[in-house]
């Protein structure tokens, strides 16, 4: 009985907070480990370790540390589960904490594996020890080979020690599990005595239990005006704002799909179904979800006293389980609303009815709260039974009474007319029923009956609502229903969806609805029929993280992530599909069939890799299907290797973009701008108009140069020469004031003159500077040079050209040249026997001079006038 008690005062607020509990409940548990109790007790095995020898790195040292750690936890939770007196709460603890035990001893496993991995490569390199007679090794080699060897014994000790950890931790949370179970079934088919002794005794407890809890409500009232009145009033207006928030937000987002329109007067079958779920399921969950916040705001501003708190939850479970009845049965039967009625019944028929099933909810929850009084006020077990007893009674008189009602409608289809009695087969069920309860609690088995009127009522209710999920899913996935509806005709109006787009999204709805009838049924019937919170999310972590099929481990988070890369890599698909063929090859005027067949190879290719990149995500081994690859890969490989690498190095120019179209490059001996990237080679166009084809792979492997990548930001250079009598500073500050006076020569970076070098004939200058577009250099270099020249000459600065004297001296005696003297400007460089004949033009720019060995002369730096 007393787990009953517990589990049936649970029950109302774990309803509450279910639409928030299961989606915020973690999937993933903390550290946790195991040992294995096989061959010696957990915390006998802990003090009588032997010790071992000094351990190799600081991971093992944390993995024995948790290791240690692992052991006491054990032996902590088996000691606590053999403890006497243990109840459903208690053993429910203690299984959450073997589970988060298993699961972070599975990841200490995993966390020494890598290591492992890594000494079992280096040993490989290492090699073998060198055997008898073969020459010696290094000392250094033996010493490493040697520590690794004795790290890898310790980690394999480590990974043995867990996994009997692992298995001794599954042993006990079966065991746990099978000891609720066991508590579970005692407390169920517990018999107690029912005899005229036993309510006088609960009678008079029953006075006892109310002077107490007035006692209780008074002084908890007197303490909360005196010491908690700012945080009662901040709690309770923080409640009517969730209750705003959820009912008028609720209503305004969702209003229109459980309203009814009284205006149609016939309204179809799937828009009465439409209104009956999702007024049931919207308003309820709203209620929950004020509720919840409403007893989280009074704890957490510490207004609840501890004998308090418990009969304010089980209060407001009574609200919840009232409030949900009766919007069941108000949504299926409408009593006053004959249109909307989703079954044949007659007008008083559905009144009737909704008044039983809203009477039998207020009887249980009604119990439910007497009996969180009892046990807050320290009552004894005698209360809650007779209490117990009288709602099982009236409960089976209801079912009873029920039955032999008239509601069935009237042939003549009248809901006014007198209705028919029920089908031969539902009345003798409700009396089944009925006396099947009263028979349960005459003979002592209270709590069998409490247990079996409490499913009656909520589970009976939350599977009618499942039921109108799926035949309005069933009702909506039907083809042409969905247009009908006030989401599809918003949607054909919104995106001007077509029918078949409209058909196939009514099959997502329908999806959709069966999911949601199934996420808030599901979990609701398992907790009315004895399941905790924490089994919930012990079910739903095992359901979405850990589905092994053989050796394979999948899950339906894998796989949901899979569909997902499946669904992005096709869209990407078609996506690049389109963009190929607008943007490359409509423009380069391809042919039709040729661009039909790149976007089918495309298509394929990207819907095989978003294949296999899914069904990889989902955990499914692709291991047969690489051998066969293996085998095709070869003889593909050789004979599509240049247009394969042509393709691949195409499509990672137009993913990674080291350059785009309209880019000024230099790949090798071709500059110009890209024109157009395709999947097999890249059209460069240079600056005489010709087109140049570059294979991508070319591109890919050599070096590009791009004058445009990030930006279009370039410097540019003037190089100017002048004469040695010039003043190297007045000409620095011609060039700048010059340049400077440009408007599109950027002020920063300044721009700046060089005096690079003394030259052979001239002082060598550079002008630089930069421009925020590179594309208006020549434009400004040239203006640039023509004012250089202008002011030059308006300054009387020369700009020379090579120029070289020659001085012939005859001989007198032969009368034929005998020497040359070449003059520099560096002195004689000595004497040659040959006559120069060529002499520099003076129109020749800066040329390299070929050396004279053995002739002597001057070059100097000249002006055109002299």
């Amino acid at each position: 009985m007393r787990l009953l008690k517990h589990r049936l005062r649970f029950l109302s607020l774990l309803l509450l907070g279910l639409s928030f509990a299961v989606i915020a409940s973690s999937l993933a548990g903390g550290g946790a480990f195991a040992q294995d109790q096989q061959q010696v007790q957990p915390a006998q095995q802990s003090d009588q370790t032997p010790q071992s020898p000094p351990l190799a790195n600081g991971l093992l040292d944390a993995a024995v540390a948790d290791l240690n750690k692992a052991k006491k936890d054990f032996a902590s939770i088996e000691d606590s589960s053999k403890s006497d007196g243990a109840d459903d709460d208690t053993l429910v603890a203690l299984s959450g904490r073997a589970d988060d035990l298993n699961r972070s001893i599975a990841a200490l496993s995993a966390r020494l594996k890598p290591r492992f991995a890594e000494i079992d490569t280096r040993l490989t390199q290492l090699g073998a020890a060198p055997k008898e007679g073969q020459p010696p090794e290094a000392p250094i080699v033996t010493q490493e080979r040697d520590r690794l060897t004795a790290e890898r014994s310790q980690i394999s000790a480590v990974t043995l020690d867990v996994d009997n950890f692992v298995t001794a931790t599954n042993r006990l949370s079966m065991q746990l599990v099978e000891m609720r179970r066991k508590l579970f079934a005692e407390t169920l088919f517990k018999r107690t005595g029912i005899s005229a002794g036993t309510f006088e005794d609960a009678g008079t407890a029953f006075v006892d239990e109310g002077v107490k809890f007035s006692d209780a409500i008074t002084s908890w009232i007197g303490f909360v005006v005196k010491a908690k009145l700012g945080s009662l009033l901040a709690a309770v207006f923080l409640s009517f704002t969730a209750a705003m928030i959820f009912l008028l937000g609720g209503y305004r987002l969702f209003g229109r799909y459980y309203v009814r329109d009284e205006n149609i007067e016939n309204p179809p079958y799937i828009s009465r179904l439409s209104v009956a779920f999702w007024s049931t399921l919207i308003r309820t969950l709203s209620l929950s979800a004020f509720l919840v916040t409403s007893y989280l705001s009074l704890s957490n501003f510490n207004v609840l006293r501890p004998d308090i708190a418990p009969v304010l939850a089980a209060f407001f479970g009574f609200i919840w389980l009232v409030y949900f009845v009766g919007r069941l049965t108000n949504a299926v039967f409408a009593p006053f609303r004959p249109h909307w009625r989703l079954v044949k019944l007659s007008n008083k028929g559905a009144r009737s009815l909704s008044w039983c099933m809203q009477a039998m909810a207020v009887v249980n929850g009604l119990d439910y709260v007497f009996d969180r009084v009892s046990e807050s006020m320290g009552s004894p077990v005698v209360v809650t039974v007779a209490k117990s007893f009288f709602a099982a009674l009236l409960i089976g008189l209801i079912l009873i009474t029920a039955s032999f009602g008239k509601p069935i409608l009237a042939k003549s289809g009248d809901p006014d007319a007198p209705g028919r009695r029920w089908p031969h087969g539902m009345a003798i069920i409700l009396r089944v029923l009925g006396t099947l309860l009263i028979f349960t609690a005459v003979i002592g088995y209270v709590g069998l009956a409490r247990f079996i009127a409490t499913q009656l009522i909520l589970t009976s209710a939350v599977l009618a609502t499942m039921y109108l999920g799926f035949q309005l899913g069933k009702a909506v996935s039907r083809q042409g229903v969905f247009a009908e509806t006030i989401i599809g005709r918003f949607l054909e109006n919104r995106f001007k969806l077509a029918e078949v787009a409209l058909d196939q999204a009514g099959l997502v709805a329908g999806l959709a609805t069966y999911a949601v009838a199934l996420l808030t049924g599901i979990p609701l019937i398992l907790l009315s029929w004895g399941f905790h919170i924490q089994d919930l999310e012990l079910i739903a972590y095992r359901l979405f993280t850990e589905i092994r099929i053989g050796n394979m481990s999948i899950s339906l988070v894998g796989i949901l992530v899979g569909v997902l890369l499946f669904a992005g890599g096709y869209l990407v698909t078609r996506w690049f599909q389109r963009w190929l063929d607008s943007n490359v090859m409509a423009r380069g005027q391809m042919d039709l069939g040729v661009r039909n067949s790149v976007k089918t190879g495309i298509g394929y290719l990207g819907i095989a890799l978003a294949s296999i990149i899914a069904i990889s995500a989902a955990g499914i081994d692709l291991s047969s299907l690489a051998l066969v690859a293996s085998a095709l890969s070869v003889g593909i490989g050789f004979g599509l290797q240049n247009i394969v690498s042509n393709f691949v190095s195409g499509l990672i120019l137009l993913v990674e973009r080291p350059f785009k179209v309209g880019d000024w490059i230099v790949s090798g001996a071709s500059e110009g701008i890209v024109k157009r990237i395709s999947v097999r080679a890249t059209e460069i166009e240079t600056f005489r108009k010709q087109s140049i084809i570059v294979p991508n792979s070319e591109l890919i492997n050599a070096s590009v140069g791009n004058w445009t990548h990030r930006n279009r930001l370039a410097r540019s250079e003037i190089p100017v020469s002048v004469s040695f009598e010039s003043d190297p500073k007045k000409v620095m500050d011609i060039l700048l004031e010059l340049v400077r006076s440009v408007p599109k020569v950027l002020k920063n970076p300044e721009p700046h003159v060089e005096f690079l070098r003394f030259g052979p004939s001239s002082l060598d200058f550079e002008m630089r500077f930069y421009l925020s577009d590179l594309s208006d250099g020549m434009e400004i270099r040239n203006s640039l040079r023509i004012e250089i020249l202008r002011r030059f000459r308006e300054e009387g600065i020369s700009i020379p050209y090579p120029h070289q004297e020659l001085h012939i001296v005859r001989d007198g005696k032969r009368g034929k040249p005998s020497s040359i003297l070449a003059e520099s400007a560096d002195g004689p460089e000595g004497e040659s026997e040959e006559v120069v004949k060529d002499v520099v033009s003076p129109v020749e720019e800066q040329l390299p001079q070929p050396q004279e060995t053995r002739g002597a002369g001057r070059r100097r730096g000249r002006t055109p006038a002299e």
